[in-house]
């Protein structure tokens, strides 16, 4: 039975993916270990060789034919075996412990809109940096914090699609759930968050991470059945005896017809 990763190969794993050759934009820790649970949650099993080529991209490059293997067989090992620790954590115990980054408040967090101001006007981003940043500093601690697992998450929404197009209202709840975390950019994000806060607010951070292992166990619960589901053959008419006549019409006996091989 494979292990867990220690908190020294989860400082492996980061290092070695902040490698990936650029301009690739690999996950991070935090991210992939959202993103693997996104993988498994999934109404269909997803084989590793379908999942793997997207943490090393978050925008969907792929890695270059001459990349090192040997660190790519490294990357493997240590993403698989992740995978399958959160896999049989997740069936057996309806519980894992994320990858969460702890984030302190930073001294300056109260400064003045004149200050803010003049950080704007110093820097060359665009109107659409500058209002993403702005999102992001409006989101509350707790959510700066979960951000990245949760982003991750998406990301395998993303992916794999299947998740997301569920006609399943138990399905879109759990995932409102999840991306009260993201910056909400539309006004019925804005409002979805809202809502979640007025009706299921989040008492610290231990809370929230609660809510967010819970809330992707519920996740598996709810995909399960359609995971493991194994298609079965029908035949479109009823089977045909040997001694049948063959139901091409040709007259013959089924055995001696299209049965005859």
């Amino acid at each position: 039975m494979s292990t867990d990763l220690t908190e020294s190969e989860f400082a492996e794993l980061d290092e070695l993916l902040a490698t990936t050759p650029a301009p690739l934009q690999p996950l991070d820790a935090s991210m992939l270990d959202g993103y693997l649970c996104g993988v498994l949650v999934q109404p269909r099993l997803i084989d590793i060789d379908e999942w793997l080529p997207n943490i090393f991209d978050y925008d969907g490059g792929v890695l270059p034919e001459e990349v090192d293997q040997t660190w790519l067989a490294r990357i493997r090992e240590l993403t698989e075996r992740r995978h399958t620790a959160l896999n049989r954590a997740m069936v057996e115990d309806g519980w894992f412990d994320p990858v969460v980054l702890d984030l302190t408040e930073p001294e300056d967090a109260e400064k003045s809109g004149e200050d803010a101001t003049a950080v704007a006007l110093d820097t060359e981003e665009d109107p659409d940096q500058i209002a993403a940043r702005a999102t992001y500093e409006g989101m509350s601690l707790i959510s700066r914090t979960l951000m990245p697992w949760v982003a991750g998450f998406q990301h395998a929404a993303l992916c794999f699609p299947e998740l997301s197009e569920m006609d399943d209202d138990a399905v879109m709840t759990a995932l409102a759930r999840l991306y009260r975390h993201l910056p909400a950019e539309t006004p019925e994000e804005k409002e979805v968050v809202a809502t979640l806060d007025r009706e299921h607010p989040l008492k610290d951070l231990d809370d929230a991470i609660e809510e967010m292992v819970v809330t992707v166990a519920d996740l598996c619960d709810l995909t399960q059945e359609q995971r493991y589901r194994v298609e079965t053959l029908r035949r479109e008419g009823p089977k045909l005896g040997r001694n049948d006549p063959c139901h091409c019409g040709s007259g013959r006996k089924y055995k001696q017809c299209h049965g005859a091989n």
